[in-house]
């Protein structure tokens, strides 16, 4: 016989057992968006850890610790906010999963940060701002440090909005800005500053411009003809060849200067060689692979699949080369002054310093990347395969043409340009396929308002975010800088 005292007690304990459990589930809840900014701040601690180690016992290494950790902090922001206009075509045009983008992007990003990353750190750290103008390396050190404070709280800020900004511009602000606090106006190259505001122009026409051109080729040449697939097996291989030449040319121009130096001209022929090759190896393939598919346009999806993903790794690969100086060139900078006490010197990259740029972008990527590949793949406009194949395209040739030009460039803004251009172009003709259709009842009718705005196919509000974030970046990243100057200055002080 069941004691009623003990099976009262039972009942008790099975409610407090209940409530623990939802107060577990809770917890994990709660501390759930903890994770990413823990292991974050365990990989900062670490890159200070090793700056120290790798430093050894000098006066200067708690500064090198220090800057090592900013660097790192960087390195996530540039991960989680830049690296998104690399995949987030590919993503929107569901060619990739997240999590395949993210471990192809890490992967990428790391190998060209690694193997050819690290020429672009002298301008960086003297490009902008003449270090003569320092009264003493002290100076100088306190600015690479202001400068990379600021650029990465300007960026962390920009993800947080969920606006893809230019690193670059980022650092490049934050230099000028500490610049000045240091050294007066006089100090700033303003011609360098002038043309990096011109790229704010630029950069996003060029790129939009070139992914439009693009899209209308594959429209009128493939998609708006009767037999889909013929045209395909004719003009996707061109397209693949042009998309081999224009990263080959990319990548030995861009990616490779310190490995070996090699002019425009030549670049353009290895490209141009590669392109060929490409073309006639892919040709067979894409006739195998559209041998079967039904007529219509889903089926030219799945012929531009697998460019769109080998045109995504290679715009990662080419990234990771470049743009991993803007996380480690204040970095380096204060290693090489702190190190030889030489302002004017040629600075030389530490293979330690490279690793923590390289991680620390493929960290950020996977940490706080998501947020900004689904703005950059699918909130701004839809994409489908063919028009994230246009935008990696427009990238890739858009800072071809621009090194030709002698023009500086962002790929931020070239590739969600690229974005944006692919929207508008399709606004435009989709209204102007609709005046067509309506044209023999009415010769000037135009679509209605309601109708207009529901066929507008590009957001206005990421629009002018993003346009926003643009203009502001180099201006609040400067202001920002000098603000942190003055701070650090009178610490030191």
């Amino acid at each position: 016989m069941t004691d009623p005292n003990t099976g009262k007690q039972w009942k008790t304990l099975d409610k407090d057992l209940g409530r623990i459990s939802q107060v577990e589930y809770a917890a994990n809840y709660v501390s759930r968006p903890l994770v990413a900014p823990g292991i974050a701040l365990a990989f900062i601690i670490l890159a200070g850890l090793v700056a120290a180690m790798f430093f050894g016992q000098n006066s200067g290494t708690l500064t090198v610790a220090a800057a090592a950790v900013f660097g790192a902090y960087m390195a996530l922001n540039i991960g989680a906010n830049d690296v998104a206009n690399n995949m987030g075509p590919a993503v929107g045009a569901n060619a990739l999963t997240m999590g395949g983008a993210i471990f192809i992007a890490a992967f990428c990003e790391s190998a060209g940060a690694l193997l050819a990353g690290g020429d672009v750190v002298s301008t960086i750290a003297k490009g902008i701002i003449d270090p003569a103008g320092m009264s003493e390396p002290t100076v100088f050190i306190l600015v690479m440090m202001a400068a990379l404070i600021s650029s990465a709280l300007w960026v962390n800020l920009a993800t947080w909005v969920g606006a893809p900004v230019s690193t670059t511009h980022s650092v490049v602000g934050g230099v000028m800005g500490a610049g000045i606090a240091a050294a007066g106006l006089s100090s700033v190259n303003w011609e360098t500053m002038a043309k990096i505001a011109a790229s704010w122009v630029i950069s996003p026409v060029l790129g939009g411009m070139i992914a439009a051109l693009f899209l209308a080729f594959i429209k009128a040449k493939i998609i708006y003809t009767e037999d889909k697939i013929a045209a395909a097996r004719r003009w996707v291989p061109v397209l693949i060849g042009i998309m081999a030449a224009a990263f080959a040319a990319y990548l030995s121009l861009k990616g490779l200067k310190h490995v070996i130096r090699i002019d425009l001209p030549t670049s353009v022929g290895i490209g141009a060689v590669i392109g060929v090759i490409l073309y006639l190896v892919s040709k067979p393939l894409i006739r195998r692979q559209s041998e079967g598919l039904e007529n219509r346009n889903k089926s030219l999806k799945v012929l531009f699949g697998l460019p769109l993903v080998l045109s995504a790794a290679l715009l990662s690969f080419a990234h990771g080369a470049n743009d991993v100086a803007n996380a480690v060139g204040p970095l380096a900078a204060i290693v090489h002054v702190t190190t030889m006490g030489d302002i004017a010197a040629k600075v030389a990259i530490p293979s330690w310093v490279m690793v923590i740029g390289a991680f620390g972008i493929s960290f950020g990527l996977f940490l706080f990347g998501p947020k900004l590949i689904r703005m950059v793949g699918s909130q701004i406009t839809k994409l489908n395969p063919m028009r994230a194949y246009c935008v990696s395209l427009a990238a890739a040739i858009t800072v071809i043409v621009a090194s030709w030009l002698g023009l500086p460039v962002s790929s931020t803004h070239i590739a969600v340009g690229g974005v944006f251009g692919v929207g508008f172009f399709r606004e435009w003709h989709t209204e102007r396929r609709y005046q067509s259709k309506n044209k023999k009842k009415s010769a000037t009718k135009f679509l209605a308002l309601e109708e207009r705005r529901r066929r507008k196919l590009v957001r206005r509000s990421h629009f002018m975010t993003i346009v926003a974030a643009w203009v502001i970046t180099v201006p609040a990243a400067a202001l920002m800088s000098a603000l942190i100057y003055y701070l650090l200055y009178s610490v030191a002080g």
